[in-house]
Order: C-alpha cells, then structure tokens, then sequence
C-alpha cells in the first residue's frame, strides 16, 4: 500500500528512531542513483546570493517506469511531461515528497539549475510594472486595469463584468478580489452569437495563461475595423474571457512562491492548503481516482463537489451563456451541429486535451472533439490527444462543460514552464497560440463540423476598392484540407469540391452565394487554389467584408475567412495612379500597390500601371514586387483629384550563396564547427556545430562568413535552412552581423528548443545595407549541462537589391547578376 506525503509526514514521527534513521539512510542511496535517460538534464546553477524562496522545493525529474507509476502520482501532484522526452515528467517536490518517491520506487533525479531559479528571490523589474522578475507579465491589478482600459477605450465592444468573489473575499470583504469576465461583441449587432468563453490561470502559479488571453483581448480590440477577421468575429460572435481564474493564488504566486489551489485554509495546517480549482468542478467529481482527497496535496478536490466560490462562479457563468445541448448519460452525444467552444488555459506541456479525462473509453463527440483538438493544435504545434492519455483527472473544467452542455471543451497546456521566461513566451507562446484561439472563436459556430472542413487562407483581391458605380474584382484564395496536427494518429483529409464567396452577408444569415472555380479548372486535390468574380454594382459607399469558405470530398464545410472590399464616390475620393516598372529596363511589373489603411490594387502585368481608389487624406504607399527591393512614398490626395505616382522597383539579386556542395567557400569555422553529410536540407551536405555527436558545456562557438562589400547593396535578407536540436531557454543557436568587419556583432534571431526537422528562416539583414566590410556569423552557446545534438546550417543565402557587383567565391553556386 502506498502513501501520499501528508501521511508520511506522519509515519516519520510515530516510527521508531532506528527505523527512522535506517529509513533516511535509504533515501540517501537511493538519492544518488539516477535514471540514464533524464541524467543528462540534472542542471548546476547558481548559488542564490540573498535567502531563497521556495527554499522547501526542489525541480525532480521522473522516468515513469510504467502507467501505474504515472496514475499513482497523479493522485497527488500535477506531473508535468517534459517536452521532448517520452516518459519524463516534471514536478517541484519538497523532503516529504521526495521520501514518498523513494517509498513507492520511483526513478528521478533533481534539476539543481531549475531549482536554484526557482529558489532565487525575485528582483524589481526595472520599469517597475509586471512580476518581479518577468516583467512581460501583467499582476493581477494590472491585469484588471487593463481591461477597464479597453472598456473606457472600446466602450461598445467590451464589458467588464462582476460575476463572484473569490474565497478571500467571501470570508472578508475587504480581502481578496472580484471575480470578472471581460465580454467582447460589437454591441450595436444582434443576432445568434455562437460563444467562446475562456478561463485562464486558474493554477495560480502558470503565469502564461492570464497574460496570453489579456493580449489576446487587446488584439482582438484594436483589430476591430483593420482586421477583416477580428470584425466579423466581433460582429457575429461572442467572447467571454475570464483573465485571472484564481486571483487569491496569483497574488502569491507573483512573489514566485509554487502557489497551484485556491487559498482556502480551512482543511490543511501543513501551509499547502487551498483546493485545486480544477479538480472541483461538479461533474464526474471524485469518480474515478483522478484527484486527492488528502487537503495537502496539489490536486485536493475539496470537501464536495463544487465546494469553491470560484467554482460555482464559472459553472453558474456558463449557465448563462450555454445551452444544454448534451442528455445526461455519458454514452449520449451533443448535435453534430451543437454551438460554444470552452477553453481553459494552462501551462505547460504543450498539449490540447479534450474529454473525457476519468476514463479511457471515448466520448460520444470523439470524431469532432478531436478534429477540432487536431486542427487548433495545428496552429501551435502542441500535442493532440484526449486527457486520459496523459493520466486520470475528474473533476475537471473540460469535462464539466463537455459533460453538462455538450460544447466543444478543451484544456490547453501553453509552453514548456510555470514560469516561461519572457523572449520565449513573447516570441513563440503568444504569437501560436493566438492564432489557434482566433481558430477557436472562428469555428464556435459549429465546432464538430468546421473543424473537419478545409481552411481559406490568402484572400486577395485585384483592387481593395472599386468605384460606387460599380465595378468587377478578381477574387483569389487557398482552400486547404490539410490543416491539422497528426502527432497522435493521422486526421482523415479529402479533395476540394466546392468554393464560394459572400457578400456582407454570411453563410449562416442566408448571404447569396457566389461559386468560385478551380484556378487550375480541377478541384481534385485537399490543397486547391480558387478565382472567381465579384460584382460591386449595387454595393453602397463604404466598407465591406467578402468571405470565403469551402468544402471537402466528405461534405464538410470549414470556417469562413474575410477580407475587406471598399466602394467609394470617386467625386469624394482621391485618385492615385501610375506605373511600377523596373529600374534601369524600364520593365513593366506585375506588382502589388498598398496604401495605408488597407487600400490594394494590382498592376496591369502587360503595361505596369495601376490605379487606386482612397479616401481623401495623407497616405504611405507601397509598390512591391517579387524578386525586387519594394519603395514607399508619402502622398496626399483630395476629393475628386488624381494623384501621379510612379515606381522603380530595383531587382533583388542574389550575392553569396552556399549550399555546402563545394567544400568551404571562405568560412572561418572555429572548433568543432565542420561539414558533415549525417544531415543535410539540400542535397547531401551542411554546417553543422558538433560533427559526431552532441556539443560540449559552456560552448560558444561560431562558423564566421568572409567579409562582402555591401556598398552599393540595400534591402539585404539572410535566408538558410536549419535544424537547431537544444535546451529550450538556455542553450542557442544564434545568428548575427556585423557591419565593421566582425569587431562588433549584432543579434538578427536567436532559436532554441528540440527542432528535428529542416525549416528555412528568412531573417531582415537590412543593418548591412550600403556597408563595405559585412560579416555573417552562426553561433551556439549553451551553459554548464545538458547537452543535445546542435546545430545544423544550410543553403545559406544573402540577398538584396542594388550593384549586385560583389564577385562570386564559386560561380556555380550564385545565380546571374541583373545587368543594370
């Protein structure tokens, strides 16, 4: 029989001295054996200068041995696997727990790097705002003054609503907080408005979540009216965000104490007191060894059933924006057709888990619970599978909402850290995961349907605005079946069969359909290309939306997607027009004409002239071309008048190229840096940091370029292919330039993280412009431990605009220079 740590805490004091003592002594030896396949990730950090926090936890790593082990823990701990590493999860662990470990058999080994930043205090962000320490996090305050602000700022777009008071405050008004919903709409739209509601942080100390959503909200605000997208969303839909789900426990945790549960303390006497708010909800609660009832542990599911103010907050919430749409016994479904996302934000593991969590027999939406799981996860390339496959849990949000009122229900596990520093949460967390929550809110109409439909993705139009007389756009766009992530079993994808456009008004609200074709006269392919023609005659002044969707072999239709059509009096709008040609041939161009505020036309490919309609006013307009260096004017235009202006795009040419073909073309490569053929983008070679095997601790090595004259070049990209294999958050693969011949070095990109497959990165090099004594350098630093497969770099390529004149290091390896 095992026992949680509270228990053993007991038996440590009523057990006999020498047992005790012959027990430790066990701990000890079995302390010092480790598990080879985590050994590598036992970290050496630094020695805290001031007294620690958290100085009772220490970060473990566990090799599970077998499902038992991992359900057995889970009892008790949230372990957290370890992104990369099959069979490893991740849990802070205090003496205690480390005995029950020891007790029950497990195989671990303490990370002493993330221990010592976890007990290192936490220091005044410099700007004085944020989490001490992470200053890119909003506290709590800061959090809700944020939405107050978008309420004054956006007053009929959002509300922010009182709905409960946490624990805090119910024992005290004057302590704790209110528990709000920040509602965004356009409230001036009535209608059927499908529902996305989202709770985030509601584990205290996961940072990730609350400020993900808080940016999410304020995208999706300033959006409104630019973004085609984000105006319908607002227009048709409703989201309702609950940005800190458990604001007593945050405000611990922002001093960066471990706090997970709520801050009742009426059970515990231990200090680990408080519910886990995510094993209280009442559904399925306590059925089936998916929580603790022991009230130290992490994961105590309270009393009763939904025993929690916060709890009966959310559940009552969702009463009111949710229909029941799902029978009572858990073998019944929702309606194919059933309406309402729900989403609560976690972190981390990088996962997208749905219902149900308390058993591994599938839920009875499981072919659209897991489409649409599949689908968003495609987006932030998080793992797709249904809960149990990580362990047992009941009690759960997902599976309440899912249970009660048969909505699309999932739990997201953001990034790879409670506490995720902020280059990586800014750069990669916030940027993927938005995209897969604006799916989430776009497919909430019908989500077990959209799901499995094709995607329409780069709409353009010949021209953005027409006269109000009326006029004929070209439409094209991508239909694409293919948009899920398969990491656990294959989605099923079919061939395109029909496209079609609306106007103004949406499928769902009985818009007109327009057909759009095949561009290549075929719909016979998951991945199509479409082109049709829309007649503005009859189209009021003003701004209009055009959406697109279409549909696949097995009948599914996917999510619409929008872009904005202007009609404008010209006797009230300005005129701008004129020619995009090549510099120095005087070529005609096929080009792209862009004015501020989302005013594009298309040039005529045969003669390279263009004309624009734009409201009255100062304009930044933009030609751009491939394969040549865009140019931007300022231009002012007034009502009823033309405005001439023309364009010479210089062609981009390529200056250095180097496919790793023809041995080394003039690369300084310090030690280990080599060419290898284990692994290569294209075709057989590469550079690669560490020939043979892993890199060393505490390297710092870089492969350097030659030194180009730039003089006569401007509008430089870097561009290669690469495969960088590290440890996330603290070793890299760094890509810089220097504009002084290598005495000094700026950074363009850094990346970090289990990268196993070949991507190519196309960075702006533009520091180089018109510099003689330009360098490119690849670097890889990494610290004291954990050491992985490297780097790897190829078909490297910098080009621009210009002379072109810089003489090649292998003719074979550059493309012609463009005569000018």
């Amino acid at each position: 029989m095992s026992r949680r740590p509270s228990q053993l805490r007991h038996l440590l004091k009523m057990t006999f001295p020498l047992m005790a003592l012959l027990f430790v002594l066990g701990l000890l030896l079995n302390g010092l054996v480790a598990p080879d396949d985590v050994n590598a990730e036992v970290e050496s950090g630094p020695t805290a200068q001031d007294a620690p926090i958290n100085s009772e936890f220490q970060v473990v790593l566990i090799t599970i041995k077998d499902r038992a082990q991992l359900e057995l823990l889970a009892e008790w701990v949230e372990p957290v696997p370890v992104v990369g590493q099959p069979d490893v999860y991740r849990i802070e662990a205090t003496a205690d727990d480390l005995a029950w470990l020891d007790l029950n058999g497990y195989d671990y080994v303490i990370d002493q790097k993330l221990t010592a930043e976890l007990q290192t205090p936490r220091q005044p962000n410099p700007s004085g705002g944020g989490i001490p320490g992470y200053a890119c996090y909003r506290t709590v305050e800061e959090t809700y003054q944020t939405a107050e602000d978008i309420v004054t700022n956006y007053p009929t777009l959002a509300e922010w609503i009182d709905i409960g008071d946490s624990w805090a405050k119910t024992q005290n008004p004057n302590n704790g907080y209110d528990l709000y919903v920040l509602k965004l709409t356009n409230q001036n739209t009535g209608g059927d408005k499908p529902v996305l509601y989202v709770t985030s942080s509601i584990h205290a100390r996961e940072y990730t979540p609350a400020e993900t959503m808080t940016r999410f909200a304020e995208k999706l605000v300033t959006g409104y009216g630019t973004d085609p997208d984000i105006t319908w969303l607002l227009d048709h839909q409703e989201i309702h965000l609950v940005l800190q789900a458990n604001p007593d426990g945050r405000k611990i945790a922002e001093a960066g104490e471990l706090w997970r549960k709520n801050v009742n303390n009426n059970a515990c006497a231990s200090g680990n007191y408080g519910i886990d708010l995510n094993r209280n909800f009442d559904f399925q609660w306590n059925c089936c060894g998916g929580s603790s009832g022991d009230p130290c542990n992490q994961t105590y599911r309270g009393a009763s059933a939904a025993s929690e103010p916060e709890t009966q907050t959310y559940q009552a919430y969702g009463a009111t924006v949710f229909q029941d749409q799902r029978p009572d016994p858990l073998t019944s479904p929702a309606p194919e057709d059933a309406t309402g996302v729900y989403l609560d934000i976690h972190s981390s593991g990088k996962l997208v888990l749905w219902s149900w969590g308390f058993t591994a027999t599938p839920p009875p939406n499981a072919s659209g619970l897991q489409s649409f799981g599949r689908h968003m996860a495609y987006f932030n390339d998080h793992e797709p599978e249904q809960s149990i496959g990580l362990y047992p849990t009941d009690g759960t949000t997902k599976d309440y909402f899912y249970g009660v009122y048969g909505v699309a229900a999932y739990t997201i596990e953001q990034g790879t850290q409670f506490f995720e520093q902020c280059d990586y949460f800014e750069n990669t967390v916030v940027p993927d995961n938005h995209n897969a929550y604006l799916y989430a809110a776009k497919a909430a109409r019908a989500p077990y349907m959209l799901s499995k439909g094709p995607d329409a993705v780069d709409l353009a139009l010949t021209s953005s605005s027409v006269p109000l007389s009326g006029a004929t756009v070209t439409l094209t766009a991508t239909l694409n079946d293919t948009r899920f992530n398969n990491v656990n079993g294959t989605e099923p994808t079919q061939n395109i069969v029909a496209a079609e456009a609306y106007v103004d008004t949406p499928p769902w609200d009985g818009g007109t359909a327009i057909p759009l074709a095949a561009a290549d006269g075929n719909f016979n392919s998951p991945v199509e290309g479409v082109t049709g023609t829309i007649n503005t005659t009859g189209l009021t002044a003003g701004q209009h939306l055009i959406y697109v969707r279409g549909q696949d072999a097995a009948g599914n239709w996917g999510v619409v997607t929008a872009i904005f059509l202007y009609v404008l009096d010209p006797a009230s709008a300005g005129t701008i027009q004129g020619y995009v040609r090549e510099a120095g041939s005087n070529a005609p161009l096929a080009a792209t004409v862009s004015a501020t505020g989302g005013f594009i036309t298309q040039t005529n490919p045969a003669t390279g002239f263009y004309s624009l309609l734009v409201t009255p006013g100062s304009y930044e307009l933009t030609a751009s071309a491939p394969d040549h260096a865009s140019q931007t004017q300022d231009v002012i235009t007034s009502a009823g008048q033309t405005s001439q202006v023309n364009f010479y795009l210089d062609a981009i040419c390529t200056i250095f190229a180097d496919d790793v073909e023809s041995g080394n073309l003039g690369w300084t490569a310090q030690t280990p840096w080599a060419i290898t053929n284990s692994n290569s983008n294209s075709p057989t070679h590469s550079w690669t940091d560490s020939p043979g095997g892993n890199y060393s601790p505490n390297a710092n090595t870089s492969l350097t370029s030659p030194v180009f004259d730039m003089s006569d070049s401007y509008d430089l990209t870097l561009s290669f292919a690469q495969v960088c294999n590290t440890e996330a958050n603290y070793d890299f693969c760094i890509v810089e330039a220097s504009n002084d011949g290598g005495a000094s070095w700026s950074e363009l990109a850094r990346y970090a993280g289990l990268g196993t497959a070949w991507n190519v990165v196309e960075l702006d090099a533009s520091l180089l412009d018109n510099q003689a004594n330009a360098r490119l350098r690849f670097r890889l630093t990494s610290d004291g431990s954990v050491v992985r497969d490297g780097w790897y770099v190829d078909d490297v390529r910098l080009r621009g605009a210009g002379s072109c004149s810089v003489p090649p290091l292998s003719e074979s390896l550059y493309l012609p220079i463009v005569a000018r």
